[in-house]
């Protein structure tokens, strides 16, 4: 007789018993003052088991209801993304998507893993631009597709151009953006290209230039958390200028190439928002201004691009 499957409810139970044993995200719940408690093992399971099998966490709820059997393949695949996660990778890296707005997009080892905080990045984008159809907008530093996949498939834009300066990350923003064109036809078109900051972008007149750059300073990585700094690309977390040399190269450039009227929308770290904004206004940038994200810190900066 042909194998049917354990039971799910063996499986999450497995794979929750991996996550408790493990030193590793002990070790981390420590370090974010905390304890790897009984009630997060769970819970991590069921987002880990429920990522694996394609399903919203709340399905998975029916699924044990009914005694799915789980395919030995799909088993496998559990057991192996549980072991990954007990290691202390990323979630998203171990079950291999992460959720972004409406999104759900494939991650590795080769992007960053994206953030909540984001999201509103790509809401002041959208609202910015929201007056009239068409132009194009530009996401800098793409990594995953992330906030250009939004911007083409939530925007009214002719197209966005993506850029990296990895060759890694604009194949992980390529592949996510074919599936996301196969499953959303009328989403704009995005264009990839591969070069550092503005340098790709020549003769480029953009609507909007979006970018959520490397930010954090070399002096402040090894303060960063474990799973961040063991796992993330360094290339796309840490910048010269004590985590301003992004910011700086673009808002030097970025007046040719912004439409009238244009603007610049930048994710930012705390605790350089301020600087950021008084470097756009001194750029000759006007408007600017720095939006809190939902816990009330610094996030966001926009400047606009007004002609003399």
């Amino acid at each position: 007789m042909a194998d049917d499957g354990r039971l799910l409810r063996d499986v999450l139970h497995d794979a929750a018993r991996l996550l408790l044993a493990s030193t590793a995200l002990a070790l981390e719940a420590r370090a974010d003052g905390g304890n790897f408690a009984e009630a997060e093992g769970h819970r991590e399971a069921r987002w880990l088991v429920a990522a694996v099998l394609d399903v919203a966490p709340g399905e998975l709820g029916r699924l044990l209801s009914v005694g799915y059997r789980t395919p030995v393949p799909t088993q496998a695949r559990i057991h192996a993304a549980a072991r990954r996660r007990a290691a202390g990778e990323p979630m998203a890296y171990c079950v291999g998507t992460a959720p972004f707005r409406h999104l759900v997009l494939h991650v590795d080892q080769r992007v960053l893993i994206p953030r909540p905080e984001t999201e509103i990045v790509v809401d002041e984008a959208l609202r910015l631009t929201a007056s009239h159809p068409g132009g194009i907008a530009v996401d800098i530093g793409t990594g995953s597709g992330a906030i250009a996949l939004s911007l083409a498939t939530e925007g009214r834009f002719e197209r966005v151009i993506a850029t990296d300066l990895s060759d890694d990350a604009l194949a992980v923003a390529a592949a996510n953006a074919a599936r996301v064109a196969a499953a959303e036809p009328e989403a704009a078109p995005v264009e990839f290209r591969h070069g550092a900051d503005l340098a790709p972008l020549h003769g480029v007149r953009a609507r909007v230039i979006v970018s959520n750059p490397p930010y954090i300073a070399y002096s402040e990585a090894a303060a960063l958390p474990r799973s961040v700094r063991d796992w993330e690309p360094t290339v796309a977390l840490v910048a010269a200028d004590e985590g301003m040399a992004r910011y700086t190269a673009i808002l030097a450039g970025a007046h040719a190439l912004l439409e009238p009227f244009g603007w610049v929308v930048f994710e930012v770290d705390a605790r350089r928002a301020q600087r950021t904004a008084a470097l756009a206004t001194t750029a000759g940038y006007q408007q600017v201004q720095v939006v809190r994200d939902l816990t009330g810190r610094e996030r966001v900066v926009l400047a606009q691009h007004v002609p003399a």
